[in-house]
């Protein structure tokens, strides 16, 4: 009994100290910028470099958040860091037997960027699914959307809009065009299969797909606005 009781104390202390650190992370990175991300470690001891220079929100151009809110999470602006509308069409295709379809938002992806491993597990994705909710509670839209764009994996030893427009296209982000944002937005599901700079035949359909739907404004940008400045 006396031993049950103290490894009790010790998980219920261990707990208190997880969930205050995490806090403690979530509300500093609303403000910092995250010097490093778990991935970039794991990566770098694989021997890649980290090329991850971090843009301020201003600096972040307004056609790359289209085009990555298009193409990752149409409903990024309305939904509180799950979009059950993917969830149901990512089991109804499960089910049906028919490709896995993904259906994590950009909260999710943010918060995995920022603060776990890559390695696949139902704990990961407990944590993942707390973290969430912890950045949708403390932090802003826009501040979502600019660490993911901030952090994101583009290419080997590539994090970032900023580095994958310099190292894909050989200028700064804000040089961007919108095909440019177009091809990087398509590489996101696999940026280490995929290249913006020599896009496959099914990379340009996929960048004209999302042309197409930047065109109809069907992701709503509207909460994201500090991101670029302005956001029509």
């Amino acid at each position: 009994m006396i031993a049950m009781a103290r490894a009790l104390s010790w998980s219920i202390r261990l707990l208190a100290g997880f969930l205050a650190l995490s806090l403690l992370g979530v509300v500093a990175y609303r403000i910092l910028p995250p010097p490093v991300t778990p991935l970039m470690l794991v990566r770098a001891v694989e021997g890649e470099p980290i090329h991850a220079p971090w843009l301020a929100a201003h600096d972040i151009p307004p056609d790359i958040v289209a085009a990555v809110l298009t193409s990752e999470d149409q409903r990024f602006c309305q939904h509180h860091g799950f979009d059950f509308i993917e969830i149901d069409k990512a089991l109804e295709a499960e089910e049906d037997g028919r490709r896995l379809r993904g259906a994590s938002t950009i909260s999710q992806q943010a918060a995995r960027d920022l603060w776990l491993l890559p390695v696949r597990s139902f704990v990961r994705k407990g944590i993942e699914a707390y973290f969430t909710v912890l950045i949708e509670a403390l932090w802003p839209k826009w501040r979502i959307a600019q660490s993911y764009l901030n952090t994101v994996e583009w290419g080997p030893g590539v994090y970032g809009v900023e580095a994958a427009s310099q190292y894909a296209f050989h200028h700064p982000a804000s040089r961007l065009s919108r095909h440019e944002a177009a091809l990087l937005a398509a590489i996101l599901p696999n940026p280490r299969r995929w290249s913006a700079a020599a896009p496959t035949a099914y990379i340009r359909g996929r960048a004209e797909t999302i042309l197409e739907r930047m065109g109809r404004h069907e992701a709503d940008t509207s909460c994201v606005k500090p991101l670029g400045e302005q956001m029509e």
